[in-house]
């Protein structure tokens, strides 16, 4: 049939055994492309792109974290706080609002003050702001690290006769700053306390010292005991404070020496090792026995009397 003969016809003229390769051709094309991508990684799925406009919106992401990161040192927030540590000429290293804040008396006060003091600006989101402070009321200012001395810097200022004040455990920011305009106001060569539980010169502290605390050293020191000795060795009387003391103020007669006058803290008064090694500890008389003195206010009267007896000499 003719239909039959075409097929072995067919079958007659094609190629007998096996078929050549490609010579590698293909190879690439057997290999594997690996794990399929998860859908917000593919650029164009939908999950990509609502990715990418979650970071947009997203405060902590890319640029944005890094340009609102936590400012060093310490932070005041609030429109009364801010306003306050503004007035008090505090330093610091900016101050941030809130965009679209509520602008009342406070905060364009901060602004007029910020701008006198040639202090910069950062107006940023409220989300941003609330990231550093809850309780911020959409304004924060950054303060600028407190650079402390230390003790041989001071003992190197002080004039003869050396007046230094210690401050053997004070606890409230506000009585070291008492205390530190005290000590600038009668002429003292330095205010020393330990790191450790004790008060910081915070900005409470600065606004407690009236701008005091830019005028005289402040230095911190791991061992009080130890730097009474190195007092003693450049020749100070170190007199304690101490209200059990029997010894009362009128009855130091070395207010005309060198001295270093070491104050108790809050509650507890002067610690056992540090009144042991004290040369003296006076008490300052009062009327009323059950009434008592704070740190900063018995400081206060310490110092006045030594500057008293100073004078009349």
């Amino acid at each position: 049939m003719a239909g039959n003969s075409e097929r072995k016809g067919a079958v007659r003229g094609s190629k007998k055994g096996p078929s050549g390769g490609t010579g590698g051709n293909n190879k690439r094309r057997l290999t594997g492309k690996g794990p399929t991508p998860k859908a917000e990684d593919r650029p164009y799925h939908a999950a990509a792109k609502r990715k990418k406009a979650a970071e947009k919106r997203s405060p902590s992401s890319g640029a944005r974290s890094a340009r609102m990161e936590k400012p060093k040192g310490e932070i005041v927030s609030g429109r009364n706080a801010v306003l306050e540590a503004l007035r008090a000429v505090v330093p610091a290293t900016e101050l941030m609002v809130a965009r679209s804040i509520d602008v009342d008396d406070r905060v364009a006060e901060s602004l007029q003050l910020a701008l006198h003091h040639g202090l910069p600006i950062r107006e940023v989101h409220r989300a941003e702001i609330e990231g550093i402070s809850a309780n911020s009321q959409g304004i924060i200012l950054a303060i600028k690290p407190y650079q402390y001395s230390s003790f041989q810097e001071i003992s190197e200022r002080a004039k003869y006769p050396a007046l230094i004040v210690a401050l053997d455990g004070v606890t409230d920011p506000r009585n070291l700053g008492a205390i530190v305009r005290s000590a600038a106001a009668f002429g003292v060569a330095g205010v020393v306390m330990t790191e450790r539980r004790a008060a910081a010169m915070t900005a409470s502290a600065w606004k407690s010292s009236a701008g005091a605390a830019a005028r005289i050293p402040v230095a911190q020191v791991t061992n009080m005991a130890r730097t009474i000795e190195d007092a003693k060795k450049m020749g100070c009387f170190v007199v304690g404070l101490d209200g059990e003391s029997d010894v009362t103020l009128s009855e130091m007669k070395v207010a005309t020496e060198p001295i270093m006058i070491v104050v108790g803290s809050e509650g507890k008064g002067l610690s056992r090792l540090v009144r042991e090694k004290c040369d003296l500890v006076v008490s300052i008389p009062m009327n009323a026995t059950t009434e008592s003195l704070n740190a900063s206010v018995a400081t206060s009267i310490a110092l006045f009397w030594v500057d008293e007896a100073r004078r009349k000499k």
